[in-house]
């Protein structure tokens, strides 16, 4: 299997890209655009595999434009045909109690762009109920299903399949938490780049998933009970967790 995996920045891509230590024969590549790219192929293939199996890690930069731009430079840019048989956004984001705590792990099952839309008097709009534009991508539920069991192999992993929200601007007040659970109810993260990566794969035809560590709960800014160095090891191990899948025929 061929994986392109897109951080917002190199802290992150390096927690991944320790995760994938059972991967040999890291490099580097630069890409189109200033892009740098890190690459981890393990040259055993498992048997019945037909392809290398190879994850690239790229650290996209912040926000849905930058990370969208990125993963499609990647896309284009593929040495491989196909380029990708799955793209995954992944890093460290906020949790949304009680569904996700400091240092567990978030799955998406729907990819979801909270901000992408219209206020009026009578509440927000979605893009979809302004007559163009999507705000959500669905991951396959395959894909997320075995990407689930993976992390939760190890009883010691807190995870959970459950929405992620995209947002241009993290939350950091009361109000803004109690509107976004009103309208996700189910949401579990938020992170400001997996619907930005989402699109970038729906253009070039490839599976995208969203993975997220959790840093820091939705809520009032509170810097001071930020976990990012514990998010980054949860990350980091999640990715080795996730290798077998990885190495799975495509």
């Amino acid at each position: 299997m061929r994986v392109l995996v897109v951080t917002a920045v190199a802290a992150e891509a390096d927690s991944v890209a320790a995760g994938l230590g059972r991967f040999a024969g890291a490099g580097v590549r630069e890409l189109t655009g200033g892009y740098e790219m890190t690459t981890h192929a393990q040259f055993t293939p498992r048997p019945g595999s037909v392809r290398i199996p190879v994850v690239e890690v790229l650290a996209g930069g912040a926000g849905p434009v930058a990370a969208a731009v990125a993963t499609a430079t990647a896309l284009a840019a593929s040495p491989y045909d196909p380029p990708y048989d799955l793209v995954i956004s992944a890093g460290i984001g906020g949790g949304f109690a009680p569904h996700a705590p400091l240092g567990s792990l978030v799955v998406a099952d729907t990819i979801i762009a909270a901000d992408l839309g219209a206020e009026t008097p009578d509440g927000y709009l979605p893009v979809e109920e302004l007559g163009f534009g999507r705000s959500v991508h669905s991951p396959p539920a395959a894909l997320t299903a075995r990407l689930s069991k993976a992390l939760d192999a190890d009883p010691r992993v807190h995870s959970v399949l459950a929405p992620i929200l995209t947002v241009t601007t993290a939350t950091g007040t009361a109000a803004r938490t109690a509107e976004l659970t009103a309208r996700h109810p189910r949401a579990a993260a938020e992170a400001m780049e997996g619907f930005g990566v989402a699109e970038a794969a729906a253009a070039h035809s490839v599976p995208c998933a969203e993975i997220r560590a959790i840093s820091n709960t939705v809520g009032p800014r509170d810097r001071a009970s930020w976990r990012i160095g514990g998010a980054l090891d949860a990350l980091r191990y999640a990715f080795t967790l996730l290798t077998p899948v990885f190495e799975e025929p495509s």
